[in-house]
């Protein structure tokens, strides 16, 4: 049982290391305009907008800096990292 509890969050994990690797390409790929008109752009787009779109809504642009890109993995990497850190060891303590 343990076994198969460390395989699901070390998914998890895998997988939040992923989305925000691309977040940080689809971040990047703002800096190159005609690059989100792609087809790897709008995949992208489509995969990543709707978690960012939740931070635009609290975090107004500075200017034509958009901060909210960096609130969110800020949040992703620190705040859901540590909650489903904390969620794995109650389950795993629990087992033993």
């Amino acid at each position: 049982m343990i076994q198969a509890v460390d395989l699901i969050f070390s998914l998890v994990f895998k997988g939040i290391q992923l989305y925000m690797i691309l977040l940080i390409i689809y971040i990047l790929m703002s800096w190159v305009p005609a690059s989100r008109e792609t087809k790897f752009g709008i995949l992208l787009g489509r995969i990543t907008e709707p978690y960012l779109a939740f931070f635009r809504r609290f975090i107004p642009p500075l200017g034509m800096i958009d901060i909210s890109p960096i609130v969110a993995i800020f949040v992703l990497n620190y705040l859901i990292t540590r909650g489903v850190l904390e969620v794995y060891r109650l389950i795993r303590a629990s087992l033993m």
